[in-house]
């Protein structure tokens, strides 16, 4: 049986999830927190840089700043390819004002910046809005 190892969004624990258990809602074993949550999710650098490289399931990070109108104009479009993408890829937004880091961590050069992620490496990046099936279409590339 196949695993996919996540970790939780709240708590920063590793979980271990049985690969066909991924649409039905999965929690996580330490808080109780959703595992793939059907909307986009707020994180700190901290849980960036250990979900970016210890999952399995892809990781699509939002990186954008509050004061960035392209930013807002995204923000519910990222949200509603959260979950058009759920149990398939996690779908999340580090706010790069606040976490000023990880700009120069990650190579950041304009926002939005999408990245994705998957067993620990950068497969693809993305920069300036995008409507909800454009963000769905590229990170199912």
């Amino acid at each position: 049986m196949a695993h996919e190892t996540l970790t939780c969004l709240d708590c920063g624990q590793l979980n271990k999830i049985p690969s066909e258990r991924l649409k039905a809602g999965p929690k996580c074993g330490t808080c109780g927190a959703k595992l793939m949550p059907a909307k986009a999710v707020q994180i700190d650098l901290k849980t960036l840089e250990k979900a970016a490289k210890r999952d399995t399931v892809p990781l699509v990070v939002d990186f954008w700043a509050p004061w960035c109108g392209p930013c807002r104009m995204m923000a519910p479009e990222f949200t509603k390819a959260a979950g058009d993408l759920s149990g398939r890829a996690r779908l999340v937004k580090l706010n790069t004002q606040d976490h000023q880091a990880a700009g120069a961590k990650y190579g950041i050069r304009g926002i939005p910046t999408m990245i994705q992620f998957r067993k620990g490496r950068e497969v693809r990046r993305q920069s300036g809005a995008m409507q909800a099936s454009a963000i769905v279409g590229w990170a199912q590339a």
